[in-house]
């Protein structure tokens, strides 16, 4: 009597099911030498079995291969895109100092709006104040308004001339800008916008120190008689040093915005545009 076999907790092949032990106390195959004939289908099996194997196996090899070449492909094309990010120039591509020029701009739109309400208030109030001075000198009499009238101009052009003249006094001794109105503000500040778009890449926003003293070498530059001036008179310390004026000047002529002269033994600094 066989001692009792396990049951399978696995679905199993016919073969593993049967055993090789059944198949050789089976008597199937009575002409296999030594009772070895019950192998033939066994190892045909195994054999078919191997051979899928192997081709799955070759399968996951070319999957493989396919990944990795893949993956190098994809990655090459990453490191160029990194490059490629690196080395271009974007000279339109806003940043923190055009938002910041951009929000000065509004500002000095809004100052210069709100002078411009407070002339034309003060127009006013001088024209009421002329036809009420008109009115009275009606009233007053031909004759006394003549000579009121005349009197009144010859004060008014002395005051005038007077005021002018200490008007040019100013300018002369504190040497200000003139002002300029809103739209001009806006053109300097467009003009100056596509000269610095021109400079290399550390004056356009990458180090805004270095932006704001460009800036303001070239506004020194415009503001001059001819626009042309000597490097000691844009030297402002401590901001602005001779050693920053010389490399922003320097720009300035590797791209021929401003020509240097020596001719008349003084270096000069002309605007070329």
């Amino acid at each position: 009597m066989h001692p009792p076999t396990t049951p399978s907790r696995t679905p199993l092949r016919r073969v593993s099911q049967g055993s090789l032990f059944r198949l050789s106390r089976s008597g199937a195959y009575p002409n296999a030498p030594h009772g070895l004939g019950f192998l033939q289908p066994a190892m045909a099996e195994f054999l078919d079995e191997t051979e899928n194997l192997h081709n799955n196996v070759e399968g996951m090899r070319q999957l493989s291969d396919s990944l990795s070449t893949f993956n190098e492909t994809f990655a090459s094309f990453l490191h160029i895109m990194t490059m490629n990010a690196l080395t271009t120039d974007w000279p339109r591509q806003p940043n923190a100092e055009s938002f910041h020029l951009a929000k000065r701009r509004a500002e000095e739109e809004a100052i210069a709006a709100l002078e411009a309400l407070k002339a034309k208030e003060e127009a006013a109030a001088r024209a009421k104040m002329v036809s009420e001075a008109s009115n009275l000198n009606d009233q007053t009499g031909i004759a006394d308004g003549t000579i009121a009238n005349d009197g009144t101009n010859r004060s008014k052009a002395g005051e005038t001339s007077t005021a002018g003249a200490k008007a040019a006094v100013k300018r002369v001794v504190k040497g200000k800008k003139p002002k300029m109105t809103a739209k001009e503000k806006r053109e300097r500040g467009m003009e100056l916008e596509k000269v610095i778009c021109n400079l290399p890449l550390e004056f356009r926003g990458s180090d805004p120190t270095l932006r704001k003293q460009i800036e303001s070498v070239i506004e020194g530059i415009w503001d001059t008689p001819n626009k042309t001036v000597k490097l000691p008179e844009l030297i402002k310390p401590p901001e602005l040093n001779q050693a920053r004026v010389n490399k922003c000047l320097i720009a300035l002529v590797n791209k021929k915005f401003v020509v240097k002269e020596n001719s008349t033994g003084t270096v000069l600094y002309r605007w070329n545009g």
